[in-house]
């Protein structure tokens, strides 16, 4: 009958050299996971305090101010340097959304805050789109035609509308709602904002491009293009049109011209890059054209900030 060897038991090769027993790595993970949660408890209490910290700045600001809380230049700003900044592994549209959503729920702080848009095609993208914008909790009203949605800005009931971006010529049942906005209504709308925000959109997100006007002036962001309206004779070539617009210093990205049937005159919203008040003396210049080519002063329609060019997925 063999037996073990004396050493087996009591040697360097022994249980002296067992690897620690399962359970114990096991009580390492599990103590090493409960001290990453707490550390988690500790930050989200910290990020808390800081947010509730950051609304009583605001509602000192909205002491202040005593105005319609609407700044989307300055937000899109705060968005760029937050952007800029951002490193690790958290997606930057998320870090826009986080910040969309905190953007939308101190400006309600500050006022009664609703927002309306036009979804033309019943699909409710561009409702979509102004949740993404302005918050999945702010009010929002729902009109079926661009007349209507710019109509509740008109009369105070709310702050600012979602509308499609204009075409050349009626698409889907499209109206060319921007040349309401050539005349000084009382409010006078401007064209305020852009969206989406950010580009590369990921599956889900909706893919409209839209303009948001306001009865509250645009702000500058510090990366801006603006619209300008004109109202210029009916047979005004495209060419010519660039040509007055080069040389008054106004070279364009994107004119969309609008001829309609019988006019006496055509109307042209031009895309110019920075952020152009009607005081420019661009303006003038490009009144002054040879033969009289603008029929009446040029109008600024508003500006609205860069979208910001996300490349990840």
């Amino acid at each position: 009958m063999s037996t073990l060897p004396p050493t087996s038991l009591a040697s360097p090769t022994g249980l002296d050299s067992i690897e620690p027993d399962a359970s114990d790595a096991a009580a390492t993970g599990t103590a090493s996971l409960a001290a990453l949660r707490l550390e988690l408890d500790r930050l989200d209490d910290a990020l808390h305090d800081l947010l509730m910290r950051r609304a009583s700045v605001v509602e000192q600001v909205g002491a202040i101010k005593n105005s319609v809380a609407l700044r989307p230049g300055r937000e899109a700003a705060i968005l760029r340097r937050l952007l800029a900044r951002h490193a690790g592994k958290l997606p930057r549209h998320a870090l826009v959304r986080l910040w969309r959503e905190l953007f939308a729920a101190t400006t309600a702080m500050q006022s009664h805050f609703t927002i309306t848009a036009c979804d033309l095609d019943r699909g409710g993208v561009y409702a979509q789109l102004t949740r993404e914008h302005f918050g999945m909790l702010t009010p929002l009203r729902v009109h079926r035609s661009p007349a209507q949605a710019i109509a509740e800005i008109s009369r105070g009931s709310a702050a600012a509308a979602v509308l499609p971006m204009p075409v050349e010529q009626d698409e889907g049942g499209a109206p060319g709602w921007w040349t309401a906005l050539l005349h000084h209504d009382d409010p006078r709308i401007y064209i305020v904002a852009r969206l989406p925000f950010w580009s590369r959109r990921p599956e889900g997100a909706a893919q409209a491009q839209a303009l948001v006007v306001s009865a509250v002036a645009p702000d500058p962001s510090g990366a801006d293009r603006s619209l300008i309206g004109l109202e210029i004779p009916f047979d005004l070539s495209r060419a010519r049109l660039t040509t007055m617009l080069i040389a008054a210093g106004l070279a364009s990205a994107d004119t969309i011209l609008r001829r309609e049937q019988g006019g006496l005159y055509a109307r042209a919203l031009i895309d110019v890059e920075g952020f152009v008040t009607e005081a420019d003396p661009r303006l003038s210049a490009l009144r002054a054209s040879p033969g009289g080519s603008v029929l009446r002063p040029p109008v600024v329609l508003g500006s609205y900030a860069i979208p910001y060019q996300i490349t990840e997925t």
